[in-house]
């Protein structure tokens, strides 16, 4: 059985088509179509009418893509660059009517859940009370747990694009009093939860995100094309020698540096110091980067409940739309449809 998700990001939207059959979703095709919507906005996060059209075109097209791989609606769902936009229900309800895709709209909460799941099923039981820490565009995903899904899960305003325009807009590179001004807004941002996952203290810090993966290849963990199942990791000490170094550069010249995209470089410096400000206020030595994520914990979800009825089942709230089979929906924390977490296994049980 195939199965697809359509991951809708302030970057790119992405298609992936997984076959299902097992307890592991294997990727067999991936698309993805860049729109840089995050370098488009108008203050405030309103998507503009032209990127708004873009962005109806390639739900369009991946929609056809999935069918041509076998898969007839995937889960599709957009993360803060459309979550957080003021003109939000407009957009959902043009993808809706225009694409035929309910395009879901998931609170971080429920992306920090999913992804902990993610995390959870990669590293296995060994890891241990595990934190995760997922920095997006719009958002910066913070989740802790030591059993399938994590006792503690928060979503902050915290995303390496939103950063960047909030901060650094018009300065390239960025003056040292807007680099300083950004870290204590972060440090002040975190503060409780950094005290919270701290007390928690977790034997296993993982990173997911294409922020992170370049972070940490920046660092001198392996490229992609040496697998997924290459143990990469990224200690703090790196990570600050990296944060001089992108605050040092012009986003052209970031973009050079390995493992930095000429698509993320603008954005690479405030995604650094999240990261190495989150480590420092956690207590954080190193992270181990791990390759799955939300993509991958929606298809998770789905393998392990034995059914897809979780998706719409969660008190979802419909929106008015021009397509009534295909609604555009908002889903609410997991925990709040009753979820509970399971106990976890014993260190030699397998993930």
């Amino acid at each position: 059985m195939r199965m697809g998700v359509l991951d809708v990001g302030s970057n790119t939207v992405r298609l992936m088509i997984a076959e299902t059959d097992g307890a592991v979703p294997l990727p067999v095709h991936t698309a993805k179509r860049q729109l840089r919507l995050s370098a488009h906005v108008e203050r405030g996060g309103h998507l503009p009418t032209k990127q708004v059209d873009r962005l109806v075109e390639a739900v369009k097209e991946a929609k056809e893509e999935g069918r041509r791989w076998g898969v007839a609606q995937p889960f599709a769902f957009a993360t803060a660059i459309v979550r957080d936009a003021p003109n939000r229900d407009k957009v959902l309800a043009r993808i809706a009517a225009e694409a035929g895709v309910p395009l879901h709209v998931l609170p971080g909460e429920v992306e920090a859940e999913l992804t902990f799941l993610a995390a959870r099923r990669w590293m296995g039981w060994r890891a241990g009370p595990l934190a995760l820490l997922d920095i997006g565009g719009g958002s910066f995903e913070v989740a802790f747990g030591r059993s399938r899904l994590p006792d503690f899960a928060i979503a902050l305003p915290l995303g390496a694009n939103r950063l960047t325009r909030d901060f650094f807009r018009g300065q390239d590179p960025p003056s040292p009093d807007r680099t300083r001004l950004l870290r204590r807004h972060v440090r002040h941002q975190l503060r409780d939860v950094a005290a919270r996952i701290r007390w928690e203290a977790p034997r296993t810090a993982v990173v997911t995100s294409r922020t992170f993966q370049q972070l940490g290849r920046l660092c001198g963990a392996a490229p992609g094309r040496s697998g997924p199942f290459t143990t990469r990791s990224m200690t703090r000490s790196d990570l600050g020698r990296a944060v001089e170094q992108l605050a040092a550069l012009p986003a052209a010249e970031r973009a050079l540096l390995p493992g930095i995209s000429l698509a993320r470089a603008g954005q690479s410096l405030a995604g650094a110091i999240v990261a190495h400000t989150t480590m420092k206020l956690m207590g954080i030595d190193e992270v181990t980067i791990c390759p799955w994520a939300l993509r991958e914990g929606v298809l998770l979800r789905c393998i392990e409940d034995g059914s897809s009825d979780w998706w719409d089942a969660y008190g979802v709230e419909a929106q008015e739309s021009a397509v009534p089979s295909a609604r555009p929906l908002v889903l609410r924390p997991l925990r709040e449809a009753g979820a509970t977490p399971e106990p976890a296994p014993s260190a030699s049980s397998s993930p």
